[in-house]
């Protein structure tokens, strides 16, 4: 019986093509040297270059499975998550009880009120470890392992049209729909008015292109209720994030008094959260981020949302090529999943640290079939790019 021997960590800060979402709205590269700034008017930090944390979980046999956590800034802190709190707890342990590991690995902190932030990213990380170990071992994939795959291929939408012009973006997801994309999201929460401006422009551009907004946490409930209305007779495939993240009872009034789905999902951590939530109808699109959430908390995750018929729609935004291998095997585990994010920003440097890339298409990803996640992890070259990070 194979024993874990070793728990790595991995911080990656690696430049792309151009930053996440392109320039600043005052037109201005967001370049690495700028360190974190906030993309106004969001409010998050960003990065300059794509930061992340992978997790190298070994056995006594040889064998290795990688994990990922959705860490965009500062991946240093779930990094050091995983060395002090949870590596010494896994040492020596059977890697294919990977339940009884999560429970484990959870309730180190949870009196302490740390089960969700960055403890729960350093956990999100170690389980997809932990499972991609386990299907290396068995010899089966993740979806496997979950009880079988309800889809070989798992549909996308194109996520955020990161150009700095209506003009432009509207150029973009016409090329978008030339390619075959059905989907498209718009990163938005700019103001009503230039939202639809945007909105409007890319579907004249785009008219066989069913459009999602993100709003970014931007707006008041009066806000949100004025956008939705307008979304909702232009047939909107769903309104992501529209008030500030912890507005549950704001959250449950919208979607009480829109048609349009409101997607909810990438700042919550576990099926505690999402039960709350979806027991106060405070959405009706669940996106947990397996990179934060770890696989098995996601399945949790899916089965409440499946119990008050709901879809899961995974998040994923600046992840490398193994929370992207993550998230599509869960993907694809799940019933009521109807599609998947594809980021193109991210996509060129997610697949840099795999050997073999993932089939990953505007339109939908291929189920990667391999054993654990079915992507092969050049582990020399991220000891190199950890080593410059």
């Amino acid at each position: 019986m194979a024993r874990i021997t070793e728990v790595l960590t991995h911080v990656l800060k690696l430049e792309g093509p151009r930053a996440y979402l392109g320039r600043l709205e005052d037109g201005q590269d967001l370049t690495p040297e700028r360190g974190y700034v906030v993309r106004a008017p969001w409010r998050s930090l960003y990065s300059g270059r794509y930061e992340t944390l992978l997790v190298e979980v070994r056995t006594d046999e040889g064998c290795t499975g990688w994990g990922e956590a959705l860490a965009p800034v500062g991946p240093e802190i779930p990094a050091a998550v995983v060395d002090r709190l949870l590596a010494d707890q896994l040492i020596g342990q059977d890697p294919t009880r990977v339940r009884p590991l999560w429970h484990r690995m959870r309730e180190l902190m949870r009196e302490r009120g740390h089960l969700s932030g960055h403890q729960a990213d350093a956990m999100a990380a170690v389980d997809i470890a932990l499972w991609d170990l386990h299907g290396r071992l068995t010899g089966l994939s993740v979806a496997e392992l979950l009880g079988g795959a309800h889809r070989d291929r798992v549909p996308a939408y194109v996520s955020g049209l990161p150009e700095p012009t209506d003009e432009e973006r509207a150029a973009l997801a016409a090329s978008y729909a030339k390619q075959g994309t059905t989907m498209i999201k718009l990163a938005l929460g700019k103001g009503i008015e230039t939202d639809l401006a945007t909105y409007d422009a890319v579907a004249a551009a785009a008219p066989g292109v069913r459009l999602a907004v993100d709003a970014h946490w931007a707006y008041s409930i009066g806000e949100a209720l004025t956008l939705g209305h307008e979304l909702d007779r232009r047939g909107a495939l769903f309104l992501e994030a529209p008030l500030a993240p912890e507005d549950v009872e704001g959250h449950r009034e919208l979607a009480g008094r829109i048609t349009t789905p409101v997607a909810v999902g990438e700042a919550m951590r576990n099926r505690y959260e999402f039960a709350d939530w979806i027991g106060r109808r405070a959405l009706r699109l669940a996106q947990p981020d397996v990179a934060r959430t770890g696989i098995t908390e996601a399945q949790s995750i899916a089965e409440v949302a499946a119990a008050a018929h709901l879809p899961v729609a995974c998040h994923h935004s600046v992840g490398l090529g193994v929370a992207l291998a993550a998230g599509i095997q869960l993907s694809a585990a799940v019933e009521n999943s109807p599609f998947f994010e594809f980021q193109a920003d991210s996509l060129s440097v997610a697949q840099s640290i795999l050997r073999t890339p993932i089939d990953a298409r505007p339109d939908g990803y291929v189920l990667p079939t391999g054993p654990g996640l079915g992507v092969e992890v050049d582990a020399e070259k991220i000891a190199e790019l950890a080593k410059e990070s």
